[in-house]
């Protein structure tokens, strides 16, 4: 698709749009015949306003207002907005994905390309978007759209096609197309259900978090949390269920990256600790040597041993089946799955006794997914206690061995039932499970 959008150039092949083919020198000649493309890694410039970002790539003077207006009319028609005037340093995970969403309509496509445009985006918002898609479509324009949510695909799609390894492994209409075929092409062979049978667990042995009559504000001063307790067992895996940007308060508390307002935390002081935004948080735009030669870089006195750094990258990438990469490989040259798994090998290396996870597998494929599951449970039955928010709650279900759901400001420990969460975060149910 960054062929398609001017990104990279093909070696090979061709370009065909209403039947003529097409030479892509960059975005701006995509973007000229009508493509519009939503990035799965936003692709925005954090210093400048929403505004201002909308107006990149476009013509004539700028104008505020004139930007505004049209913004005020996307919504009209989508319900997805942003305000013209904040920062996007400041906006969360997912009104960065509203906001690519948004500049694709406004830049008036008839294409449009979104990579993965669902990963953070909460269940009304993603109602929102597809009804859109649908009108959109309906008025004559084509959408791609990049999912490895099966059920969207299912749901929303007329024509499946499906890559594997650079290949082109099946195209259907989805009436054709079931679960299983699709994950039978997606991964060569065909799989059980996930969520059938739970894989055995440890049994916890010993507190390892606790969390006493504790206050955390979000951004803007917005209390998220007030006066909540919890605890965390060593050897078990605890999911947080939240409303989008209410759970980042209390994973950065656990894992000693922020502080709270009061109340008591008492954790080991060295956490592992996995960022829902892998590429500003957790990785430079360096080698994966250099990527793990700064873990704890605050903690190390002395000269590094660069011979025991490369080795340990390399356990690392082999352990964690980050293909197609040598300590040598620039970030930048990864695929998402393959950071993901190189971020949660560099921070189990050491075995740490907590492990805390910010939406571990966004944007990831079925293979990436259950990878980085099957890594999850062998750290918890080896003592790890690992805290991990998600923003899919088959996930939370699937994976926890309790759930911590946030709501109006409280903490509930419940069982990991779907429906017991959903119910508790839309505040229909208050009952002490």
């Amino acid at each position: 698709m960054r062929i398609a959008f001017g990104l990279i150039r093909p070696d090979s092949g061709s370009i065909v749009i209403d039947g003529k083919p097409m030479v892509f020198t960059s975005p701006a000649d995509a973007i000229g015949m009508g493509i519009g493309m939503v990035h799965q890694q936003f692709a925005m410039v954090p210093a400048m306003s929403v505004a201002e970002n909308i107006a990149l790539g476009g013509h004539g003077r700028y104008s505020f207002n004139r930007i505004a207006q049209r913004l005020d009319a996307v919504a009209k028609t989508t319900g997805l907005s942003v305000d013209p005037a904040a920062s996007v340093a400041t906006l969360s995970s997912a009104d960065r994905q509203k906001l690519e969403i948004i500049r694709a309509f406004t830049h008036e496509a008839r294409i449009l390309i979104l990579d993965e445009p669902t990963a953070v985006l909460v269940a009304s918002d993603i109602r929102e978007l597809f009804a859109q898609l649908k009108k959109f479509a309906s008025h004559g324009g084509s959408v791609i759209l990049i999912t490895h949510k099966i059920e969207d695909a299912l749901q929303h799609a007329d024509i499946m096609t499906v890559l594997r390894r650079g290949r082109l492994a099946t195209t259907a209409s989805t009436h054709d197309s079931t679960r299983n075929s699709l994950l039978t092409a997606m991964l060569g062979v065909v799989v059980p259900d996930a969520g059938v049978d739970k894989p055995s667990r440890s049994i916890p042995s010993h507190q390892v978090i606790s969390l006493k009559g504790i206050t955390i504000r979000g951004l803007h001063g917005k209390r998220q949390i007030h006066n909540a307790s919890a605890e965390v067992q060593a050897g078990e895996i605890v999911g947080v269920a939240a409303l989008e940007g209410d759970a980042a308060g209390l994973l950065r508390v656990i894992a000693g990256r922020a502080i709270t307002d009061s109340g008591q935390v008492s954790a080991p002081p060295v956490v592992g600790f996995v960022p829902e935004n892998r590429q500003e948080d957790a990785l430079a735009p360096f080698s994966l040597l250099e990527n793990v030669a700064l873990k704890d870089a605050g903690r190390r006195t002395g000269l590094i041993d660069w011979r025991k750094i490369r080795e340990l990258t390399a356990s690392i990438i082999h352990q964690f089946d980050v293909r197609g990469a040598q300590p040598s490989t620039p970030v930048p040259n990864l695929s998402g799955g393959n950071q993901q798994r190189f971020v949660l090998g560099r921070e189990l290396e050491n075995h740490p006794a907590v492990l805390v996870l910010e939406n571990p597998t966004q944007g990831l494929d079925i293979a990436a997914t259950t990878a980085i599951h099957a890594r999850m449970r062998d750290a918890r039955n080896r003592g790890t206690a690992i805290v991990f928010y998600s923003s899919d709650l088959d996930e939370l279900a699937e994976l926890s061995d309790r759930v911590l759901v946030i709501e109006g400001g409280a903490i509930q420990s419940v069982a990991p039932d779907r429906d017991r969460i959903g119910k508790l975060l839309l505040g229909m149910s208050r009952k002490q499970s």
